[in-house]
């Protein structure tokens, strides 16, 4: 769906008409959040599968799961719409960005904190369960060759 309504973006904004720019902006912000927030999503499932393989057992994982993908990004959205609408637009109404044909985030402190900051807040976490998997990996496989050394003498 970013894809799609990524493409669509400019061309809807031909029409000119400030409901469907808002819409659009607000649906490419939505499932921009979206896919960093089942990228963060995919690295905690890794790290439950990888790290904490026994006992893990969780009630309605899933819809957990798709509670936390689909909803938080619809937090982030609703709280910038509560706050101002007119943070999404078309920048070739504004005399900041004159030649843009495109929908999006027109404020660059809410670009900045919806966004950016969202995004490395994900990359770290991602980041800190890469490293977690990766020394897990790397205590099994010790622990595997002190065994086999073990009886090998």
């Amino acid at each position: 769906m970013l894809n799609m309504v990524f493409l669509t973006n400019s061309w809807l904004t031909s029409f000119n008409q400030p409901g469907l720019c808002i819409t659009m902006a607000m649906l490419l912000h939505y499932f921009l959040l979206a896919a960093f927030t089942w990228m963060c999503l995919e690295s905690v499932h890794f790290y439950l599968s990888l790290v904490k393989v026994f006992n893990v057992y969780v009630p309605h994982y899933i819809l957990k799961c798709c509670i936390a993908g689909w909803g938080i990004p619809a937090i982030v959205i609703t709280l910038v719409l509560i706050i101002n609408k007119d943070f999404y637009g078309n920048g070739s109404l504004s005399e900041s960005h004159p030649y843009s044909n495109f929908c999006w985030i027109q404020d660059n402190a809410v670009f900045y904190i919806s966004v950016v900051a969202y995004f490395f807040l994900i990359f770290l976490i991602n980041t800190a369960m890469f490293i977690t998997v990766l020394l897990e990996i790397h205590s099994v496989k010790t622990r595997t060759q002190k065994t086999s050394r073990f009886w090998k003498q």
